[in-house]
């Protein structure tokens, strides 16, 4: 009696390695879309500081632009007054007393005496208002720029805040990749052991067929029995074989029987069946590209006398599925849609109906 305790507390072990790295993985996900959604939050957040940056940069050019034209507008002020000036300076304050002399008309005199105190008078205006909107817009201004730094800073804080949780994604993404590959690791370590203690099994299987059908006890003495199933003819069996493993991930497309390089259709494509009639076709035997006839048309093989080339049918009568047995436990098929043709121990469990020799 065989124990498999060992092997079952180890494929428990490995179960259970498997369930926690997918925890892991479900949580860092889950990490991710939260950090994602923080991302998205932040980048708005940017985008608005931004645009009240880009306003209070919108005032201060309005505010700098009313600087210069009230700037410009007493400079022309202080022209006129600069010309009443001088002159005041050259007529040394008689400048009425002497026009009224050489014009001689005393009313035109006066009146351009008041114009200069006026225009003198509209120019210390415009000086002093220059003076108190100078002083207003610098304090606008003042405070706008404090308002800018402000919003300087806060848009670099957004940035900084952004370019962090991108770091944290990034670093997120590459633990999740991690994990995601000791999984891949993990499934592949445990396939591996499916495939090996099924190998195992089927090896175990056919030499148990293998004894049963050479030794049999009669009486209390031991005779020897050999079973003489036809051979394959002409070796075809090595032949098909080596025309099947040559097929090895040729894509499984329903219906199909071609080879890779075949003309419009490169790659290549096979079913259960296709696999095995267009092999053993190689090997100059005609096989119906059916599974169940094929198992009709095949000569029945105890396990215990298998050869490479041999089919081996599932399903009532081979109708579900065909496999080509290669030797050491192994088979070649062609599964099933989204699969390749490949190598996988023997199935001699579940729906398989025996072997069969072409």
């Amino acid at each position: 009696m065989v124990c498999w305790c060992g092997a079952l507390s180890v494929a428990r072990a490995g179960a259970d390695q498997l369930s926690s790295e997918q925890a892991k993985a479900a949580q860092l996900e889950q990490q991710i879309q939260s950090t994602g959604q923080q991302i998205d939050a932040l980048d708005q957040q940017y985008q608005a500081a931004q645009a009240r940056k880009s306003a209070i940069d919108q005032r201060i050019s309005v505010t700098q632009s009313r600087i210069d034209q009230t700037r410009q507008r007493v400079v022309s002020d202080q022209v006129v007054l600069r010309k009443a000036a001088i002159n005041a300076y050259v007529t040394d304050g008689a400048t009425s007393a002497q026009s009224s002399l050489f014009t001689g008309n005393e009313a035109a005199t006066t009146a351009q005496q008041e114009y200069n105190a006026v225009a003198e008078g509209d120019v210390g205006t415009a000086v002093a208002n220059l003076q108190t909107a100078q002083n207003e817009l610098a304090a606008q201004q003042a405070q706008l720029r404090t308002q800018d730094a402000r919003a300087a800073q806060a848009v670099g804080a957004a940035n900084q805040a952004y370019t962090q949780a991108q770091s944290v994604e990034s670093q997120q993404q590459q633990a999740l990749s991690q994990v995601k590959g000791q999984i891949q690791t993990l499934i592949a370590q445990q396939q591996a052991a499916a495939q090996a203690a099924a190998q195992t099994a089927a090896q175990a299987r056919l030499a148990a067929a293998q004894t049963a059908a050479l030794t049999s006890q009669v009486g209390g003495s031991s005779t020897v029995v050999y079973a003489a199933p036809p051979p394959a003819p002409g070796g075809g069996g090595a032949a098909a074989v080596a025309a099947a493993m040559s097929q090895v991930g040729v894509p499984y497309v329903w219906g199909a029987e071609s080879p890779r390089g075949t003309p419009g259709n490169p790659s290549g494509g096979f079913d259960c069946s296709g696999l095995v009639a267009w092999a053993w076709g190689q090997a100059g035997i005609s096989l119906p590209h059916y599974s169940g006839a094929q198992m009709a048309d095949s000569t029945p093989v105890p396990l215990a006398d298998l050869q490479p080339g041999d089919l081996l049918f599932y399903g009532p009568g081979g109708s579900a599925h065909v496999a080509m047995y290669v030797g050491g436990g192994e088979m070649i098929e062609a599964t099933f849609p989204g699969t390749a043709v490949r190598i996988d121990p023997v199935r001699f469990t579940g729906t398989f109906a025996g072997a069969g020799r072409p």
